[in-house]
């Protein structure tokens, strides 16, 4: 039943792809041609741009002894939101705005130093 769901989901996303295109294409003509352009150069540029700060991301987070993790999830999500950008198609380009919209959490503060211990101290004699 999970796998006839999933099939008619992933189905129905080019139809309703190729409905709102014929839709659009009778209101605004070749402006929505124009618009799909820029939408997958954008794409284009976005994947490239990523290309060459992935590395510079992960050295850095690497470089500060924090987890990868935060730099490849920042790299994936421009990734998916360039090649949904890429993909012909208005629904695809706002799932895409949407994923770039996401935040991503926040570095964390910088450890403390395990060494020192705080705490109140008296000398007695």
């Amino acid at each position: 039943m999970r796998l006839l769901l999933l099939l008619l989901i992933l189905l129905a996303f080019p139809v309703l792809e190729l409905v709102l295109l014929f839709q659009l294409a009778e209101r605004y003509g070749w402006w929505l041609l124009g618009y799909l352009v820029f939408a997958a150069v954008c794409g284009w540029l976005l994947i490239q741009d990523e290309r060459w700060m992935a590395f510079g991301r992960m050295a850095e987070t690497l470089r500060e002894g924090q987890h990868p993790v935060r730099a490849l999830l920042t790299s994936a999500k421009k990734v998916v939101a360039g090649i949904l950008l890429i993909f012909p198609g208005v629904l695809s380009d706002v799932i895409a705005v949407v994923i770039l919209l996401i935040p991503v959490p926040r570095k964390q503060s910088p450890r403390s130093d395990d060494s020192v211990i705080e705490g109140e101290w008296r000398r007695e004699d």
